[in-house]
């Protein structure tokens, strides 16, 4: 039924297949991202009350659409930034194949019309 045919269809299929070849889910890897921030102590006589506040870092991410912030130690970040890179980068390979089965399907519409 959504199955189309031809040498477009072909290479989409060809695509999609080099994709999940190539992806693999990784073990240690974060969403969202990390931040650099900085935030006041909330003592009236500390040096962040008139400057720009304590740098923190936090990564932030959203689950069952919720935002969370972490903070993080600023000797986790070097791997914490690998990580969410990890992460991201398996998310925009997830998203290409995802969008391969979208043109999959839109050419199965096409070819169904003529």
């Amino acid at each position: 039924m959504l199955r189309p045919k031809g040498p477009e269809a072909s290479k989409l299929r060809q695509r999609k297949f080099r994709l999940l070849q190539t992806l693999r889910i990784p073990e240690d890897a974060l969403p969202g991202s990390l931040a650099l921030i900085h935030r006041r102590c909330g003592k009236p006589t500390c040096h962040c009350a008139k400057g720009e506040g304590h740098p923190v870092w936090v990564l932030t991410y959203t689950y069952q659409g919720k935002k969370h912030v972490e903070w993080i130690p600023e000797e986790w970040v070097e791997e914490i930034r690998a990580r969410v890179e990890e992460g991201r980068a398996f998310q925009e390979a997830f998203r290409e194949v995802l969008v391969t089965n979208a043109q999959l399907v839109v050419l199965a519409r096409r070819q169904r019309r003529r």
